[in-house]
């Protein structure tokens, strides 16, 4: 991630906790300050059901945006965002000081003391080498555009370097070099390469980042954005299924395809083996794969038809969103898409991805997006305004204050409720005494009593609420 990133302490609020007036919407409501054996301030266990939240909601398969006004939207973001790259616009050539900029915009060299996983301080000589190994002197004047494919699930980096660092002894959670994760089959603009040779800064619609040179096979233009855009295809809509086990193919097994990857289906006759196996039980997608010469190759492997997908994008609606979302219920938080999860804006990014809808991917972004329909708070604005956006609340709607995004899943009576990938948790029990629960994954929880710390409120921090809807 490209933002400081506090840790996000989820502190419920005690002073909400007075017994509303009589009132059905108002006994409901009260829900949110019972503390189950759980821990869990508010949460009931039917409450971890999406059809819970389905089948509160009236029309829940209307489609909010169809397949038309998604499409506009993703053009305007990608022609109004700054944070969003236009890989078939690149031009032919790339100078040196766009390269340049994209690496050096990314990251500097740490001003702050950095640890390692045992707690050591990082030397000054491991940093100078790590930044030395961005190589920036080597970058030509001029360069010729090149493009490759993702092969395999792989995490972005601040630094050609998979060293992990910490802004605190013991913290060994928020690594401070990760940055992202891209998913097989994703086109990337490879623009530079490391010194060691064992990492290239690419860039992907959503993020320019270094990235480990095997998780990237490189091909011509054409090929690469002929696969992205090949039909028929399957569209991930499963967290993380993964591909049948083959021999044959040693890249292509098991491989894991996360929500929202598209991949086309192979041209292969129905009738014969394919890695060793009968295809009829699942779908044969083309994946690409890494040539011994590090070109771009494809080939075809299986994903079983019990795996989760669809023949398109599913529809935009409040059923899929809170269905779609709560298949990540539970996944532990994974800063900058580490752990094998994810972060909170990767969470709703890949979320609104299952739809076809595309977000930029930070949350400092993704907030202030002028291609995003948005409500935006001043600092200056009172609670009594923020309450009032909160009561006209949605389904789906994005809630964020600094380093966090929410979406909206529902409510009780007056209480709106969110799921979403937080690494922390906490409330004021009755002795005013703050009570953790180390949530650390992808959680529901109420929404007005949260806090940021024991004196302010998340509902005083909010900045900005997002709305894909018309």
């Amino acid at each position: 991630m490209r933002i400081p990133f506090p840790t996000i302490v989820a502190v419920l609020a005690l002073a909400l906790l007075v017994p509303p007036p009589a009132g059905a919407a108002q006994t409901q409501a009260s829900a949110a300050t019972t503390v189950p054996a759980s821990g869990v301030i508010g949460v009931e266990e039917a409450y971890l059901s999406p059809e819970f939240w389905v089948a509160r909601l009236a029309a829940p398969d209307a489609v909010v945006l169809d397949t038309a006004a998604i499409a506009a939207q993703n053009a305007r973001l990608l022609r109004l965002d700054d944070s969003m790259h236009d890989l078939r616009a690149l031009p032919a050539r790339l100078d040196r000081a766009r390269v340049a900029g994209w690496i050096q915009a990314l990251a500097q060299r740490p001003a702050q003391p950095l640890y390692d996983v045992d707690g050591q301080p990082v030397a000054a000589a491991t940093l100078d080498a790590i930044l030395a190994n961005r190589a920036l002197d080597a970058i030509p004047a001029r360069q010729d555009t090149r493009y490759g494919m993702v092969l395999q699930r792989a995490a972005l980096r601040a630094f050609p370097t998979d060293l992990r660092v910490f802004s605190r002894d013991g913290d060994t959670d928020i690594d401070r070099f990760q940055e992202s994760a891209l998913f097989p089959g994703t086109p990337v603009a490879i623009v530079h390469a490391s010194g060691d040779g064992q990492w290239l800064f690419v860039v992907s619609e959503r993020y320019a980042a270094w990235i480990q040179r095997e998780a990237v096979a490189e091909g011509a233009r054409d090929a690469v954005f002929a696969h992205a855009d090949r039909t028929p295809y399957r569209i991930v809509t499963g967290a993380k299924p993964r591909t049948v086990f083959t021999r044959e193919q040693p890249q292509l097994s098991e491989l894991q395809l996360d929500m929202g990857v598209r991949m086309p289906l192979a041209d292969v006759p129905p009738d014969q083996p394919v890695n060793g196996q009968h295809p009829y039980t699942s779908w044969v997608l083309e994946l690409p794969l890494r040539n011994p010469d590090g070109s771009l190759g494809f080939a075809p492997a299986l994903l079983p038809r019990t795996a989760d997908t669809a023949a398109d994008y599913l529809p935009l609606t409040r059923a899929n969103l809170l269905r779609q979302a709560f298949k990540f219920l539970g996944e532990r938080y994974g800063w900058g898409h580490s752990y094998n999860g994810r972060d909170c804006s990767g969470f709703v990014s890949d979320v609104y991805r299952s739809m076809g809808v595309q977000l930029p991917r930070n949350t400092s972004d993704q907030s202030v997006s002028p291609a995003l329909n948005r409500i935006h708070f001043a600092p200056s604005d009172g609670r009594d305004k923020r309450m009032a956006a909160l009561a006209a609340l949605q389904v789906g709607d994005l809630v964020y204050i600094p380093g966090h995004v929410m979406m909206v899943a529902g409510r009780i009576g007056d209480e709106p409720y969110v799921i979403h990938d937080t690494s922390g948790g906490s409330y004021l029990g009755a002795d005013g005494e703050l009570r953790s629960m180390h949530l650390n994954g992808v959680s529901l929880t109420p929404l007005t009593p949260l806090m940021f710390n024991a004196t302010q409120s998340y509902v005083d921090r909010i900045t900005n609420i997002v709305r894909i809807r018309p």
